[in-house]
């Protein structure tokens, strides 16, 4: 066989290698030494007890409970070898596994809420619940980020397609007296709110991320003004919107754990297992999927074959906008809750650091969201439990986890090629 007739093919692509991106191994040791050093300055003595089952679950499990400072130790030394490991993955050049970071965190934190709450009982499912009810807003707005960047539009806008969307819901549930309809409501603001972003980068060049932060300021503005001129006057007319109800689903509610989780919620979040699922599939598995991906990677070749650039990037910038927007009903509608000022509280880019951390996949931003749900949660539920830890570092816990996350947890995230970049056809 002549070998010069064969094709090259690198031999990073042949053996499934990669370069070597220290990154993730790093990161993993240097959280470990710092916890460390956290139970070292502060040791805590005694056990704690985790509530594993509810009263009403179909079998109730009993409580676990684990002595505080061999906990501790064990899960340090597992995260100093599970760190170890990745040293390893990228020695050979290969790419630190999802799992293992997986596995990283939840040891860690097994290990944080042993230390934190010595001598106390931690409620499990209501410590996940209220972290699903959390991650909502941020799987939808986490969602909408993915599909703008996929196709080729960087959304830092999505804090104002949940605030336009929370607005828009109470104003019109409140007026027709349904969830439903504010839902909907919801979806056309945040479309709405898109259209703006999608006709000024798509159509007139302009640089994306400016537009994005412009109409974050802008619908800040503009819901802070009618809030205070309007809907603070007529609060009982305006503001005052109804909440979905809890649905619980028959068998699935009572699974241990997992069913009071997930299978007792309001309809909003089986709308949002469904859209998780519809737009991994899509995405992945359709035309349409097909083409978005094509247009964000390679607009040029994907205008070469026929695909109109500039209309495939308007309408699925307008379709991840109306999923933003439904994750902003989760502040209003969601829980009952009338409309106040910037209410969204920076959720919008906790959600972009969600699609960083999910490296531009629906189901790894899924799972970002809901660390990022957790980490906002845990204050709550040590406060409840009587945790000494201080409550100024609990309010920092989900920035650091957001740190965790850009500082490279995950190793090297390339975003899809012409994300951010206009397409001007030649």
């Amino acid at each position: 066989m002549n070998t010069l007739s064969a094709p090259l093919t690198p031999p990073a692509v042949e053996t499934g290698l990669v370069t070597r991106n220290w990154k993730a191994p790093i990161v993993l040791g240097i959280f470990t030494v710092i916890f460390a050093i956290l139970v070292v300055l502060a040791p805590r003595d005694g056990e704690t007890t985790f509530r594993i089952s509810t009263g009403s679950d179909a079998i109730v499990l009993p409580d676990l409970i684990v002595p505080v400072i061999a906990a501790v130790w064990i899960c340090i030394a597992i995260a100093a070898a599970l760190a170890g490991l990745a040293a390893v993955f990228v020695q050979r050049h290969r790419k630190v596994p999802l799992w293992l970071t997986t596995v990283f965190v939840v040891v860690l934190v097994f290990a944080f809420l042993a230390w934190a709450a010595a001598g106390q009982t931690i409620p499990v499912p209501g410590l996940l619940a209220g972290s699903l009810a959390l991650a909502v807003p941020l799987i939808f707005g986490a969602l909408g980020g993915v599909i703008g960047e996929r196709v080729g539009v960087v959304n830092i806008a999505i804090e104002s397609q949940l605030l336009g969307g929370a607005f828009t819901a109470a104003v019109v549930a409140t007026l027709t007296g349904s969830p439903f309809l504010g839902l909907i409501a919801a979806m056309v603001a945040g479309a709405l709110v898109a259209s703006v972003l999608a006709a000024f980068a798509i159509v007139y060049f302009v640089e994306q991320v400016i537009v994005g932060v412009v109409l974050n300021v802008l619908v800040t503005g503009l819901t802070s003004f009618l809030y205070s001129q309007v809907l603070q006057p007529n609060a009982a007319q305006l503001n005052t919107p109804p909440r979905f109800d809890r649905i619980p689903i028959p068998l699935l509610s009572d699974i241990p754990v997992l069913g009071p989780v997930l299978f007792r919620q309001t309809i909003l979040v089986y709308i949002m297992y469904v859209a998780i699922f519809a737009v991994y599939f899509a995405m992945f598995h359709t035309r349409w999927g097909l083409r978005m991906r094509a247009v964000g990677e390679h607009p040029k070749a994907a205008d070469t074959v026929g695909i109109n650039v500039g209309r495939t990037r308007f309408w699925n910038v307008l379709l991840a906008g109306a999923i933003a927007g439904a994750g902003g009903t989760v502040f209003t509608v969601g829980n009952g809750i009338a409309f106040n000022q910037e209410m969204t509280a920076g959720a919008g880019y906790i959600a972009l650091a969600a699609v960083i951390f999910g490296q531009w996949h629906p189901l790894r931003a899924t799972l970002a969201a809901l660390l990022f749900g957790f980490a906002s949660n845990l204050q709550n539920t040590l406060k409840v439990v009587g945790s000494p830890v201080p409550s100024e570092f609990m309010l920092m816990l989900p920035y650091l986890v957001t740190i965790f996350v850009v500082a490279g947890a995950v190793g090297k995230s390339r975003a899809p090629a012409a994300d951010g970049i206009p397409y001007i056809k030649s």
